[in-house]
């Protein structure tokens, strides 16, 4: 795993150190979705070849079907990574699998046989409820200390609360709340933290009593959609600021660079489509500036007069070169240069479907960015519905994987050819040296074909580690 270290842990000892690591990049694991498909399935863990060599390249080699209908599983997290670097003691051997919707945490055996995962604890969301007054959990991170924190966006009677939990990470039980008790932001999704500047960040989505169904224009003026980062005091876990990002923002992914000194990083609006360097100031509080923003179209025939970017997925390279997003709704994946973070520049662009493809029902009537609108995505004689979205980039930066489903209920919403027919994981080259993306045309994941029916792929794994899971502390 690690260059000749006596007894090391999980992981790698630094960034740069995983950028050259030669773990293999044989498989990965995504979640699949059938809560609003039609399909009375439950969800399960998907394992896909991903090593060119093998005889079964591209191919779902195992599923692993919960236990429990209509969980909506979606984003995941490992029980130890580089954060517990330094302890010997602990290996990257469980995958940690909240559910958004049913609030169950499934702790996954990942460790026994990495190509045929295992269930190996369900934390039943009772427990989230009376142990910690928080449900639909969504980010789990794991701590240096062996504990595993995950990130909340509601009480358990759907309103929106911004609150934290801890898991033990040997025996997988619910602690308690990691907050100290005091306030707590009325909204929550994700979070990153960095214990050199003694800061956790987290962001808001919406109150899921209001997203579980679809999106509706109106729940933004309403304020049910969130605008801040919020500002964590790391060691006394206490609420310390809020950065509005303005009305409507909807910040989801954050970042920081993983350089573990570093005191900026960006996050990701989604629907004004900007992008966020934040960073820590002079006198020590926290602080943010728009950086990036994709102007929205003027549209004919779509839900609004005016089209957002819709970035929901944002990730950086492991040496804090590049950084990545997806806009779901015009269809792009973007890569920029992050060499002087507060002047990205956009070096890497490619269109793998989205709502203004040509002889669509959206015409586009005005567009500050293209000439034209751009052509459906076709992969091996398929056309792909939907629009990029979860992203994921191997540690030495070269391979990023693509899924194309959001959430269930808004998959329905924006893309009904999604849900009937399936979603895809896709495969981009990047040009390391000087930027730029290449669809690898090999390469496709038909999840429209799977034994039960068309499946909705969501957030995308490595065993070994990947660009938004590890913390170097």
């Amino acid at each position: 795993r690690s260059a000749k270290c006596g007894a090391c842990g999980p992981g790698y000892a630094t960034p740069l150190d995983a950028m050259k690591g030669k773990y293999p990049n044989e498989i990965v694991y995504l979640p699949c979705i059938y809560r609003n498909t039609g399909i009375e399935k439950p969800d399960y863990l998907a394992t896909v070849d991903v090593n060119p060599e093998s005889p079964r390249y591209c191919q779902v080699i195992h599923r692993l079907p919960m236990p429990n209908l209509k969980d909506e599983l979606h984003h995941s997290g490992w029980n130890a990574c580089s954060s517990c670097f330094g302890d010997a003691s602990k290996r990257r051997n469980r995958l940690i699998l909240p559910s958004l919707i049913s609030s169950r945490i499934y702790v996954v055996d990942v460790g026994t046989d990495s190509r045929a995962p295992r269930i190996h604890k369900i934390v039943e969301p009772v427990e989230l409820f009376q142990k910690g007054n928080v449900a639909n959990p969504h980010t789990s991170h794991c701590l240096g200390s062996g504990d595993i924190l995950i990130s909340c966006m509601g009480d358990p009677s759907g309103n929106g609360k911004g609150g934290f939990i801890l898991l033990d990470g040997e025996t997988f039980e619910v602690k308690g709340n990691w907050d100290n008790g005091g306030t707590i932001p009325p909204l929550g999704y994700d979070f990153w933290y960095q214990p050199r500047h003694n800061v956790l960040m987290s962001t808001e989505w919406g109150v899921p009593k209001a997203f579980r169904g679809g999106f509706d224009p109106a729940d933004v003026e309403k304020g049910h959609y969130g605008r801040r980062i919020n500002v964590w005091d790391w060691s006394t876990h206490a609420y310390v600021q809020a950065i509005d990002l303005g009305k409507g923002s909807v910040p989801l992914e954050i970042r920081f660079l993983h350089n573990p000194a570093a005191a900026e990083g960006f996050v990701g609006c989604a629907l004004t489509s900007a992008v966020h360097r934040f960073y820590k100031t002079e006198k020590g509080d926290w602080a943010a500036e728009k950086v990036i923003e994709v102007p929205s179209k003027k549209v004919q025939g779509w839900l609004l007069p005016d089209m957002p970017g819709l970035i929901t997925d944002i990730l950086i390279s492991l040496d804090d070169r590049f950084l990545y997003f997806s806009n779901w709704l015009h269809g792009d994946i973007r890569q920029y240069d992050i060499s002087d973070t507060r002047r990205p520049r956009l070096v890497g662009q490619v269109f793998l479907g989205g709502s203004i493809t040509k002889g669509g029902p959206v015409t586009v009537v005005e567009d500050k960015e293209l000439q034209r609108q751009p052509e459906p995505f076709v992969i091996q004689g398929k056309r792909v519905p939907g629009g990029p979205q979860m992203i994921q980039l191997s540690l030495d930066g070269k391979r990023l994987y693509v899924s194309n489903s959001l959430y269930s209920a808004w998959d329905k919403q924006f893309y009904p050819e999604l849900v009937k027919e399936g979603s895809v994981m896709l495969q981009l080259d990047v040009d390391t040296e000087r930027g730029g993306l290449k669809v690898n045309k090999n390469f496709l994941v038909d999840f429209g074909k799977e034994p039960d029916g068309p499946a909705l792929a969501h957030e995308i794994r490595y065993p070994g580690g990947d660009c938004t899971s590890d913390i170097w502390v």
